[in-house]
């Protein structure tokens, strides 16, 4: 499968996208980056002069990669022409570094289960330096269909 198609397939875009690449996918994992603009808003107000980013937009981050991009791949042989979209059910995820403006980051999801249409991954986040910047539990339902 072409990485590219599962990033095309995600129901996001700019600004609110935070997928730049699926490095590798499998039955079992999937690992992707993302590289956070200097000039995204959310910089301007968190925190004044000594920006840093939100660790809601981390786990975000987590679960556009480890979740939703892992639950398109998981379902590439079920897929009609509508896109898949994922509802996040559950998050529980422990914070250890800071991410600044400028850092590309590392996120890797290895599969708990799927099943019911329940994907329910662990999930890590790691910088250049190959630290671990946050790690948990992301879960959520895949929808067949256009969320209105």
């Amino acid at each position: 499968m072409d990485y590219q198609y599962i990033i095309d397939q995600l129901p996001y875009s700019e600004p609110f996208l935070f997928v730049d690449e699926v490095l590798s996918v499998s039955e079992d994992n999937i690992s992707g980056t993302y590289t956070f603009k200097k000039d995204l808003t959310f910089y301007e107000g968190h925190f004044k002069d000594n920006p840093v980013t939100p660790g809601v937009i981390l786990t975000e981050c987590m679960a556009q990669i480890g979740l939703v991009c892992f639950g398109i791949y998981l379902l590439k042989d079920e897929t009609s022409s509508e896109k898949i979209n994922l509802a996040l059910s559950s998050t529980e995820i422990d914070f250890y570094c800071p991410v600044f403006p400028g850092e590309k980051v590392k996120v890797v999801s290895v599969k708990e289960y799927f099943r019911f249409n329940k994907l329910k991954c662990k999930v890590k986040m790691m910088n250049a330096k190959d630290e671990i910047i946050a790690k948990g539990t992301i879960s959520g339902m895949i929808v067949n269909r256009y969320l209105k």
